[in-house]
């Protein structure tokens, strides 16, 4: 039990409503007004401000009605974990799988998604990365709009099944990584600025106003997004959290809001006795993310990597529409495999600027995220489709094979590790009219450019739309969607079983390349990885014979005493003690 408080510094006077009745709340000195009487588990309550209302809770816990209706207290003490004997996997093991846990499933819920645990576990994945599970508007969407950031989805099951869940995963062995959002809330149900000073009145962000990190009053705002990352980890047994769209954190302070969340994170592992991880998103290339602090880095444990993505996307697909025009040369993708950014301070055309700064002199391979499929890279195309829908099954191996056998940490999306049939597209549930149809107008005139007509443009308020995004199970026990499982299984198990491939030291790999045949050969202490991504049949001079047999390759690939044979889309794994010649 425990006494509600509320921080609101403009407002005359508070009520709290309570079982019908206003109850006058009063001003401590700290502008935190105070009902003196402690609540318990399951309490529902709400606010007048200066007689406007009734608002919910900003740190509403619960929100049983949606994010409009009244707040429900939660006493985290009244569920008992069971997870106490679990070990998490450090992050530099990591091997990711980010899903929307509501096309994860049909039913779109925590104990669905927790029935499929078993083929996570299965497929070798260590960490589930869930996009956001905080309250949004409406019964469905991507949760990056969400407004009542101190509570759980209730379409998705609400707090204690979250809990559930959370020992359902650490009883497997599988760490939980949580989306959260720092640089804006949404629009529908967003009553902070009732309470508050907690947006800037100048700054916005390109999905809502700027967060006030830095301007007056500004203490308790970071207070509330620190204590809220705080909570996931201490209430929810959270293992890491990844913070979204960071470069959209507007911060001018001495220490920025970065910085001091993870300083206070690092705390709270000490308490806990267990290692929590901090990972942004950015699309900065800006290694002061994961700098050290001492060194003026903001202490983050790693990044997003976009330029991975958009270097073997590009290449594959040919694509240059959009940032992809920055993309698709031979040479980009052997510099990121080396120096983590194709972009690190060198003249990036899509932006017609210079971008990037290189992060190799306090950084390595994990400190980066890495991914050939993810929501945005997916659900921000017109159609939501996937390299399912854009490659050949032997590019998608080659592109598998990159990641998983890269120095970075790899991270699948939901569904490609069966090469799922399902788009990925972006929806929403607006319950206000005006936002829902500025949804889809703003969806319209972001593709119009690329000469899609409105006809053709997955409206996000429709149903169908959702529906067409879940996952299709049953593709499993077809024979093509199986293979490529099988794939991946027994990529990630090389991964996990070899050491050269979870070594994230980026100056021990050797590349071997001939950039106009578009070959490419790994070396990773004994391991060698060889790749042909043109259509056209290759032979490579080796200097010595000393090559093990293959490990795993696709298609079937033949190595004589002096030449290595490598089919047009191929891709293999060796283990060798032998030299590569003939590389220009």
């Amino acid at each position: 039990m425990k006494n509600l408080e509320v921080w609101a510094p403009k407002a005359k006077q508070m009520h709290l409503l309570l079982q019908g009745k206003k109850h006058p709340l009063k001003k401590n000195l700290h502008d935190l007004w105070v009902f003196e009487h402690p609540f318990v588990h399951g309490t529902e309550y709400s606010f007048f401000v200066d007689e406007e209302g009734p608002y919910p809770d900003p740190r509403s816990l619960s929100q049983p009605l949606g994010v409009h209706g009244p707040s429900c207290w939660i006493d985290h003490s009244q569920y008992h974990w069971k997870d106490h004997h679990f070990k998490p996997t450090p992050l530099s093991g990591a091997v990711i799988y980010e899903l929307h846990i509501g096309t994860y499933t049909k039913e779109g819920t925590f104990q669905s998604l927790a029935e499929k645990l078993d083929h996570l576990f299965n497929l070798g994945i260590t960490h589930l990365e869930l996009m956001p599970v905080n309250g949004f508007s409406g019964k469905r969407g991507w949760g990056y709009d969400g407004v009542n950031l101190y509570s759980v989805y209730e379409p998705y099951g609400g707090s204690t099944a979250f809990k559930q869940f959370v020992d359902q995963c650490h009883h497997k062995g599988l760490n939980v990584i949580l989306d959260v959002v720092y640089n804006h809330l949404g629009s529908e149900g967003n009553y902070l600025s009732k309470f508050a000073p907690y947006f800037k009145e100048h700054s916005n962000t390109p999905w809502g106003s700027s967060i006030n990190f830095d301007e007056a009053e500004s203490d308790f705002v970071r207070r509330f997004f620190i204590e809220n990352a705080l909570m996931w980890f201490r209430d929810y047994h959270i293992d890491a959290l990844r913070l979204d769209a960071t470069h959209a954190i507007i911060d001018q302070s001495a220490t920025h809001f970065l910085e001091q969340l993870a300083t206070e994170v690092r705390a709270l592992s000490k308490v806990l006795r267990k290692p929590l991880s901090l990972i942004a998103e950015s699309d900065l290339n800006d290694p002061r993310l994961i700098n050290p602090t001492k060194v003026g880095g903001y202490g983050l444990d790693a990044q997003w990597n976009d330029d991975f993505h958009h270097s073997l996307h590009a290449l594959l697909t040919k694509e240059k529409k959009g940032y992809y025009q920055d993309f698709g040369q031979f040479e980009q993708l052997l510099k990121v495999l080396t120096k983590a950014f194709a972009y690190d301070g060198n003249y990036s055309p899509s932006r017609k600027r210079h971008h990037g700064r290189s992060p190799l002199v306090h950084a390595n391979g994990h400190n980066f995220i890495t991914y050939i499929q993810n929501h945005d890279q997916i659900g921000n195309r017109v159609l939501g489709d996937r390299f399912t829908h854009l490659l050949s099954i032997d590019k998608i191996k080659i592109a598998s094979a990159l990641l998983l056998c890269s120095p970075f940490i790899p991270m699948l999306f939901q569904g490609e590790e069966w090469m799922a049939s399902s788009p990925f597209l972006y929806f929403t549930d607006h319950q206000d009219p005006s936002l829902g149809q500025a949804a889809k107008e703003g969806r319209q005139r972001e593709f119009a450019a690329f000469g899609w007509r409105p006809e053709e443009i997955a409206d996000p308020q429709a149903e169908e739309t959702f529906a067409k995004s879940k996952l299709q199970w049953e593709e499993l026990k077809e024979k093509k969607h199986a293979e490529i499982f099988e794939w991946y299984r027994t990529l990630i198990q090389l991964r996990k079983s070899l050491p050269e491939l979870y070594d994230g030291d980026l100056k021990k790999i050797t590349l071997t390349h001939n950039t106009q045949q578009q070959w490419l050969i790994i070396e990773r202490g004994q391991l060698l990885l060889t790749t042909n991504l043109s259509s056209t049949p290759i032979s490579v001079p080796f200097a010595h014979s000393s090559i093990s047999p293959l490990l795993l390759s696709s298609p079937e690939i033949n190595c004589s005493s002096t030449t290595l044979f490598l089919p047009g889309e191929t891709v293999g794994i060796w283990c060798y003690k032998s030299l590569v010649e003939g590389a220009n």
